[in-house]
């Protein structure tokens, strides 16, 4: 799965150190979701959504 997570949190200015802590996360798993390396649980995608006010489907994209 694709996504825009990085795009999203520099925009909103946040660190990933910042970020994995509103998520309850740690940096290495912001990382890795950010390098397409992790694919989040449903859980963990609705919390990203909220944190952006930005619906899930904006945020991941299904690989082609």
């Amino acid at each position: 799965m694709r996504n825009d997570v990085r795009r999203l949190r520099k925009l909103a200015g946040y660190r990933q150190e910042d970020f994995a802590g509103m998520l309850g996360v740690s940096r290495q798993t912001v990382i890795a979701i950010e390098n397409d390396r992790y694919d989040p649980s449903l859980g963990l995608a609705i919390r990203i959504a909220r944190v952006f006010r930005t619906p899930v489907e904006e945020i991941f994209f299904p690989r082609d």
